[in-house]
This record gives C-alpha cells, sequence and structure tokens, in this order.
C-alpha cells in the first residue's frame, strides 16, 4: 500500500512543478515588464519551495545586481551588488555551478553579508546559475530561515527556472532591439 502512497505523492509533485513550469512560461510570453515578471517568478518559486527568501541576481556591468526579491527586501532590489569573486552568489556566477548548503551557510567561507538583506542570517542556502546560450547572466538563489536539506528535486527544480529565466531575458533583449 505504501508504494501506491509514494506513486501517488511523487506524481502529485510532478504535476505542480509542471504548473510552476506552465506558469512561469506564461509570464514569458505575456505583455508585462521584465520587473514584474522577475517579481511573479521569485513569487512563483517562493510559493512552490516554501521557501523564505527568493532572489534573483542579473549580470549587468560584469556585476550581480540584485533585481527582484521576495517579503521586505524591496529596498534592497537595485542597491545590493556583487562582484563576480564576492559571496556564494558570484560563486555560483563564476563557477556557473548549482550550490547547495543545508545549515549554517552564513559560515561558509565565500558568503558575503549585507545589511540589507535580513535572508543573510537565513540557515540553508540554494543557488542556481541564470543561463542563456551557454552564458551565466544571473542567479536565483532560494533560502530558508532553518536547515533544510535541499533534494535531487527541488535543486533540479532551480536549475530549470534559471534557464527559463535565461531565455526570458533573451526575449526581453530581442524584444527591446524590435523596437524602433
Amino acid at each position: 500500500m505504501s508504494k501506491w502512497k509514494d506513486l501517488e505523492q511523487q506524481l502529485a509533485r510532478t504535476e505542480q512543478q509542471l504548473r510552476l513550469f506552465q506558469r512561469i512560461s506564461r509570464l514569458m510570453v505575456s505583455e508585462s515588464s521584465l520587473q514584474q515578471v522577475l517579481q511573479a517568478i521569485v513569487k512563483l518559486v517562493q510559493e512552490f519551495t516554501a521557501c523564505d527568501s527568493c532572489l534573483v541576481y542579473l549580470l549587468e556591468d560584469r556585476q550581480l545586481v540584485l533585481c527582484a526579491s521576495n517579503g521586505g527586501t524591496s529596498g534592497a532590489v537595485g542597491a545590493v551588488r556583487l562582484n563576480l569573486n564576492e559571496g556564494l552568489t558570484g560563486w555560483v556566477a563564476r563557477e556557473r555551478r548549482l550550490l547547495a548548503i543545508s545549515r549554517e551557510a552564513y559560515n561558509d567561507s565565500r558568503f558575503k553579508t549585507f545589511a540589507e538583506l535580513e535572508a543573510d542570517t537565513f540557515e540553508a542556502f540554494l543557488s542556481a546559475p541564470v543561463m542563456a546560450r551557454s552564458r551565466v547572466v544571473g542567479v536565483i538563489n532560494v533560502q530558508h530561515r532553518e536547515p533544510h536539506a535541499y533534494t535531487g528535486d527541488e535543486m533540479e527544480l532551480l536549475t530549470t527556472v534559471g534557464e527559463q529565466v535565461g531565455c526570458l531575458l533573451m526575449l526581453a533583449a530581442g524584444a527591446g532591439q524590435g523596437k524602433g
């Protein structure tokens, strides 16, 4: 009986993931601004992962700039900037690799603290590069207040969302070129 229960739970989770990807896909082709779409993606990822913090950084002039976040960090959007050699986020962009830390992320030697970000006191950290045409164009971070062992499904989900955001940026750049 438990085998059926496991299969049902797996199917339900897969259906949830599909709905998340569909919703992001629809955002990508909407008439919304890039900022509105990024904020909506942050909200969807937060709901789906039940995380306490979701942040999207985009690469601008060789710096990672916080462009979208949930909750009370709206004042940090645009203000928080990292060089590629700074922090866990910079490491993810530089190395083009996923990073998962289940507890005490703030004790990692690569960690950089920002007073504007409450999430810098959170325990667990999952980060994926935002990719477009094999290039890193940003980073998406998910954080939990309490220790959290990230599953393979959560890692794959964030990687896929990072790829979708990368495609979104390419679409936005193409749309900007087509005007005028």
